[in-house]
């Protein structure tokens, strides 16, 4: 294994994880089920304990706990935004999770497209980037499919050879929750510029591994999730500005009327706006710079740079094992999220999860609403995939004893 000496720090911090403590069947429990959520340090837990003790109010009246919630979920809009890349916290809304943000947007897009107009999805995605923009079809839109490869990546000529003057979006993923595959959105980004459409990106998967800047990738949405890099259950939308005043969005009319607020429908969950600011500034930590915005950038690439290391090993060490078939493409020739998904011959993904969870390790099985890449690829009829996933509190120990156990289940 590469040497990760340079990573100290990473196993340092696995105290600020109460849930590292727990163990089962003897075993310290091994949490590499990171891909569906990752564990919470105590930091975005006291934020969350904070608001409820202190500040725990609806918004824009004129007292004190009123305004300290409004200044808290403006702060926590700057930070997301800092953490994205992007111009300003007016730019950053909130919802309960990146799905219901999703919808919002397509039901407000739906009307602002015309019957024959064409939105590109991919075979790749999530069904939380597909069912909202497959269900315009209602709306005479026209929605098609671009398809993958047999290595679970993207065909980008049959992406180009979609895409027309009549190609109003094209909603991709950026990394792909079941196979960790990485899109090439600046590839994207340049043909859809082509046609004139806008660009909308699923961070979803992405967000926890790399570091993003949506101003540099010129995307026009670009969609997250807190709870997917140590933070709170809360969706964040990143909309270009001026894109979600041009928009018809559903909303009150008691609502505020103009962005980031006009897409926020009802009281937001203000307890989790407050983790996910401290979620940011615990990332924040692991590394340096002279703003907020530098320091995450390099705390990003440290934190791809070690799990490449763990989730590389997994991938080449899967690949020995008798009866085991990994998914998805290699670490040596791609960007490639630290997910690894993969069977073993004449055994169920959901009799192997039940086995690592025997050794105290945390994986899930299935699809993970991911059902279309996982259907294109055929594995669907069998049970889906096993998938176990790299995040920073993870370590070389769990890798080991990860790999020691599929090997006693693929006898």
């Amino acid at each position: 294994m590469n040497d990760l000496s340079s990573f100290a720090d990473f196993i340092e911090r696995r105290k600020d994880f109460p849930s590292l403590e727990r163990t089962h069947n003897g075993y310290p429990l091994a949490y590499l089920d990171g891909p569906g959520g990752t564990q919470v340090p105590r930091q975005v837990i006291d934020a969350v304990s904070w608001y409820y003790k202190t500040c725990n109010s609806n918004t824009h009246g004129f007292f004190i706990t009123t305004n300290e919630s409004d200044a808290m979920i403006e702060e926590t809009r700057y930070k997301l935004a800092a953490f994205l890349g992007a111009g300003s916290g007016k730019n950053i809304s909130f919802g309960h999770n990146m799905t219901t943000l999703n919808y919002m947007l397509s039901r407000a897009l739906g009307k602002h497209f015309q019957p024959g107009d064409e939105i590109l999805i991919t075979q790749l995605d999530h069904e939380a980037n597909r069912g909202p923009w497959i269900a315009l079809r209602e709306e005479g839109i026209v929605v098609r499919e671009v398809r993958i490869k047999d290595d679970a990546t993207l065909d980008y000529e049959d992406l180009e050879s979609k895409l027309n003057d009549n190609t109003r979006l094209v909603a991709m993923g950026f990394s792909a929750n079941t196979t960790g595959t990485v899109n090439n959105v600046r590839k994207v980004r340049q043909m859809s510029y082509q046609v004139g459409a806008w660009l909308l990106v699923d961070a979803v998967h992405y967000a926890p591994h790399f570091p993003i800047d949506v101003s540099s990738l010129g995307v026009d949405f670009l969609l997250c999730s807190a709870y997917k890099f140590y933070g709170t259950h809360l969706g964040i939308l990143y909309s270009r500005e001026g894109l979600l005043d041009s928009i018809p969005a559903y909303r009150l009319r008691t609502q505020e009327q103009r962005a980031p607020y006009c897409i926020e429908t009802g009281t937001l969950n203000h307890a989790a706006i407050s983790g996910a600011g401290a979620a940011v500034e615990y990332i924040a930590t692991f590394g340096e710079g002279e703003n907020l915005r530098k320091k995450i950038v390099q705390a990003m690439e440290r934190l791809a740079r070690y799990e490449h290391i763990l989730a590389k090993r997994i991938f080449e060490d899967l690949q020995e094992i008798p009866g085991v078939t990994v998914i998805g493409p290699s670490f040596a020739t791609n960007e490639r999220a630290p997910t690894i998904s993969f069977t073993i011959a004449d055994k169920d993904p959901v009799e192997v999860c039940k086995r690592l969870n025997e050794k105290g390790i945390c994986a899930w099985d299935g699809h993970f609403y991911g059902i279309r890449p996982i259907e294109v690829l055929g594995l669907l009829e069998r049970g889906g995939v096993t998938r176990v996933g790299i995040s920073l509190y993870n370590t070389e120990e769990e890798v080991v004893r990860l790999l020691d156990a599929v090997r006693e289940i693929a006898q």
